[in-house]
């Protein structure tokens, strides 16, 4: 049967229509409902339906429930596939979401975990840092409960032990004296019997018992009657010399008595115990402290701690011994009771416990004092290591490691070689880690901006240029800017640096005497009296600018070109702009002050931070003049810090180039005309006129030996001598152009040696009006002396003669010496006649000049024993070469101090050392520099 027989079937009945064919107007289906149309299996299905309609038209209506039946199965299978397509999307979401929870949870409860595990800890230590202290002192309190407990009852099981021995003994004593009333009534003849039955033979084991009882009762006694004929009191070790005591407690005599003592009373048990020689030098030690505390033990206030109960137990430990030793003389046993014992022991115990303690502190005191010592040892070979002068260098260097080697083995002795060597290498550690902090800490910041981008410091341009100028030029041609200039602080020339430098390598400019001299304040005042009365005057614009003129100039010569703050600095600190600001009244003092606040922090030092913020703080910073001059005061510190930094930066190359540099700038001025030779030529004729007078006053018979002859090198320094160590007045004129740069030290010198001469007469006087030894130094009463000098010296020499001074010297000296009226009044008399002479700069009384005349000799004789054997002038090639090395210092110091002290004037050792050094110094970079025309006026003399 073919598709074309099937006739079309009428529409099925209306309960099966209205099955398939649902009214339009129902309610809106789902959007599963909907989709339900669209799906594959509803397509079956309809497509099924359809087939079933055309089927049922040929078959007829008996096939209508299996059409249902497949509709509804494929109706099933198609909702039995979305819901497995929901499940497994369902179940993907779900595995999604426990894959982030699983990876989420863990973490965030490890961090909860430890965040209370934290908070837990941080609970516990606040607990207990709270109730360390209350815990400790229960436990103390448990301790000393335990221990009383223990020692009560003790104390009772001793008690009970002497009375049961008491009762021992009673009963003992009772059945003798029964014995004995029995046996009284028994006949003569029965008494024989008796005593004959009462002797029994003992053993040897019974007879060596009763032998060594009575040996070791004999010892006892004889014992405490050798400890009693030491007599060992307090008072009669009192007026034994200290130095006796020390001598008798070592004695083996002492120290055997002293050990059967303590033997006997259980302190230790066994002769040959290890601790024996120990436990009796510990205890000898408390009669030593008893007898001379002030000489064992400090009178500071911060060792209490450990001395007070060091001489509490002592006296302890004595008064026991000596009332247990007095109860056991009389006693025929001489057994100690345990009671005795255990009082003494416990004695003995508190002794030794506060004598280690004291012994311990002591020697963790030494140790630290000898680490001080062994690191400012260290500390002063890190300062000088760098010197070009290898022979003090060397010097030094030997004497340096001479002294650390006598600390170092203190410190093992008292630490042991492991601890020591350990503590010496923390001490020294830290201590350069300061000074690199130090050194860190006084480097400007601007400096490290210079730096390179790889770290190295930007290379340092040849800090002697051909000509000297003044570091800071003038920073405009109005009247403002001039006054403005002047407050900044002028920078030596490049020869007077250089020089310095060459006599000492850390040379640097003194920025608090330079900011706060007293000439420089009057200046200040005077400029910034004058722009607070023009801005009151309404003059006030020309001063800002000038003022932001002087502040951007100095700036940014701080800083490098095409660094940002130097651009930064250059585009705010405007001067044009400022100036048209100011002319339109819109200049804002606030800006400028708070520019320069977040400014100059970041190119001072680290070490001037609290400086620099105290003196920009907002707080309490007063009108807008004294704010300005507060600024400017910071920019001239921070240019003078500047300055120094490469000096330390540059110091090396400016010393090894330091005579070469000055012998071609003396030429130049020379050849220029400022510099001549006519006042070094007359000094030099003077010095060598005086020299060959003294070598033909001591050559009466004109036998003119070649040795004695004046060479250059004598001639030179006499002059030098002379030129420093003269205490009588100079005129700039009369000092020679090669020293002029050292004029200030010259001065210095001379009134120094002015000082000398005349404390030094009068301390000698003095000396000799007690009848003193002139050779012993009064030090203490030659440096208030000197104090109070050189502040009179210091407002003019002739505030040496105001009256009221030799009173007050005099009474320095009353201090510690007791004087006589007629001495008194010859000393007063003396000291003002000294001082009114010093006043006028003359040396004319005979102590004086015999004082001055050795100091003199002294001096020349030191210079011309460690100067070199020849003397020849530095060439044309050798002109830039080093300074000659002179000799090592420590040998003038003590030539000089023994010298001095056979002159009558030990007192002044050190400095006259140090002038020594000074003028060696000086000469030799003198020599090196100006040897030359030294050589050419030589020769021509001759």
């Amino acid at each position: 049967m073919s598709s074309d027989d099937f006739t079309p079937v009428s529409s099925p009945p209306p309960r099966v229509a209205a099955r398939f064919c649902r009214p339009s107007n129902n309610r809106r289906r789902s959007s599963a409902a909907s989709s339900r149309r669209t799906s594959l299996s509803s397509t079956h299905s309809h497509h099924s339906q359809h087939s079933q309609h055309s089927h049922r038209s040929y078959h007829g209506l008996h096939s209508n429930h299996v059409a249902q039946h497949l509709r509804r199965a494929s109706i099933i299978e198609s909702r039995k596939a979305r819901l497995a397509d929901r499940a497994a999307h369902a179940e993907q979401v779900r595995l999604r979401a426990a894959t982030a929870k699983s990876a989420l949870r863990p973490s965030n409860s490890e961090e909860r975990a430890l965040a209370a595990q934290h908070a837990r800890e941080r609970y516990l230590a606040q607990v207990t840092a709270a109730c360390a202290e209350e815990v400790k002192r229960a436990k103390k309190v448990a301790e000393d409960m335990k221990e009383r407990r223990e020692m009560e009852n003790q104390k009772l099981r001793d008690e009970m032990e002497e009375k049961l021995a008491e009762a021992e003994k009673r009963r003992l004593e009772y059945k003798r004296n029964l014995k004995k009333s029995r046996t009284s009534s028994v006949c003569r003849g029965e008494d024989k019997t008796l005593e004959a039955k009462e002797i029994r033979v003992i053993s040897q084991e019974e007879a060596a018992t009763i032998i060594q009882r009575v040996w070791t009762a004999r010892a006892r006694r004889r014992t405490v009657q050798d400890f009693l004929a030491l007599d060992m009191s307090i008072e009669r070790l009192s007026n034994t010399t200290f130095e006796g005591l020390g001598a008798m407690i070592l004695e083996e005599r002492v120290q055997r008595c002293a050990s059967r003592v303590l033997r006997m009373f259980g302190i230790y048990e066994s002769t040959a115990s290890p601790e024996e020689k120990s436990t009796v030098r510990i205890f000898l030690s408390a009669f030593l402290i008893l007898a001379y505390p002030t000489e064992l033990l400090s009178v500071n206030s911060m060792h209490e701690v450990h001395e007070d109960p060091l001489v509490k137990t002592a006296t302890t430990l004595w008064t026991t011994l000596d009332q247990e030793v007095s109860c056991l003389a009389p006693s025929r046993q001489c057994i100690p009771s345990p009671k005795a014992k255990r009082e003494l022991s416990q004695a003995y115990m508190r002794f030794s416990f506060a004598f280690t303690s004291w012994k311990t502190h002591d020697e963790s005191l030494l140790i630290s004092n000898m680490l001080a010592q062994y690191v400012a040892l260290d500390h002063i070979w890190q300062k000088i290591k760098d010197d070009t002068e290898e022979v003090v260098k060397a010097d030094y260097k030997e004497g340096i490691r001479y002294n650390q080697t006598i600390v170092m083995v203190g410190i093992k002795r008292l630490a042991g070689p492991e601890r020591a060597k350990s503590l010496i290498k923390e001490a020294v550690r830290t201590s350069r880690r300061k000074i690199a902090r130090d050194v860190r800490a006084s480097r400007p910041r601007s400096a490290n901006m210079d730096a390179n981008a790889d770290g190295r410091p930007a290379p340092v341009t040849s800090p002697v240029p051909a000509d000297d100028v003044s570091p800071i030029p003038a920073a405009g041609t109005s009247s403002q800017n001039d006054s403005l200039s002047q407050l900044m602080s002028p920078l030596p020339s490049n020869r007077v640096l250089v020089h310095e430098l060459a006599l000492h390598r850390s040379y640097r400019l003194d920025t608090t005497s330079i900011l706060n001299s007293p000439l420089r304040l009057r200046l200040r005042y005077q400029v910034f009296d004058q722009m607070r009365k023009d801005v009151q005057a309404g003059w006030g614009n020309p001063w800002i600018v000038a003022m932001a003129q002087i502040v951007r100039e100095t700036l940014l010569r701080l800083l490098t070109p095409g660094n940002s703050l130097h651009v930064l600095i250059s585009e705010v600190l405007d001067t044009a702009v400022i100036e048209r600001e100011c002319e339109a009244g819109t200049f804002s003092y606030e800006r400028f002050f708070g520019f320069m606040r977040s400014m100059l922090p970041r190119l001072c030092a680290p070490f001037r931070d609290a400086e620099i913020h105290a003196a920009l703080s907002e707080e309490g910073s007063g009108d807008a003049i004294q704010r300005l001059e507060r600024v400017l005061h910071v920019v001239d510190m921070l240019s003078l810090d500047s300055a120094n930094h490469l000096l330390s930066e540059s110091a090396g190359y400016l010393v090894e180039e330091a005579p070469g540099y000055e012998h071609r700038r003396f030429a130049e001025g020379l050849q220029t005309g400022p510099i001549s030779l006519r006042r070094t030529t007359k000094w030099w004729r003077e010095a060598r006129d005086k020299v060959v007078y003294e070598i033909r006053r001591r050559d009466p018979e004109n036998v003119d030996h070649p040795a004695h002859r004046p060479t250059s090198e004598k001639i030179y320094y006499y002059a030098l001598m002379e030129t420093f160590v003269f205490p009588f007045a100079l005129d700039k004129d009369d000092i020679p152009e090669t020293l002029a740069m050292d004029s200030d030290r010259i001065y210095k010198v001379r009134d120094e040696t002015l000082l000398v001469v005349t404390i030094g007469s009068i301390l000698l006087t003095a000396k000799n009006l007690l009848k003193r030894d002139v050779r012993v130094p009064w030090k203490a009463q030659a440096t208030k002396i000197w104090d109070l000098l050189s502040s009179a010296i210091s407002n003019g020499v002739t505030s040496l003669d105001k009256a009221g001074l030799p009173q007050q010297l005099l009474a320095i000296i009353e201090a510690a010496h007791n004087m006589p009226p007629h001495s008194r009044t010859h000393l007063l008399t003396t000291t003002t006649r000294l001082l009114s002479q010093a006043a006028q700069r003359q040396v004319t009384d005979p102590v004086p000049r015999l004082l001055l005349h050795r100091l003199m000799m002294l001096v020349l004789s030191r210079l011309n024993a460690s100067a070199s054997a020849t003397f020849t002038a530095p060439s044309s090639s050798s002109s830039s070469s080093s300074p000659s090395t002179p000799a090592s210092k420590p040998a003038p110091s003590l030539t000089a101090a023994d010298q001095l002290a056979r002159a009558g004037v030990p007192e002044f050792g050190d400095r006259v050392a140090d002038w020594i050094l000074l003028l060696r110094r000086v000469g030799d970079v003198d020599r090196a520099a100006h040897g030359k025309w030294y050589e050419e006026i030589a020769g021509r003399m001759e």
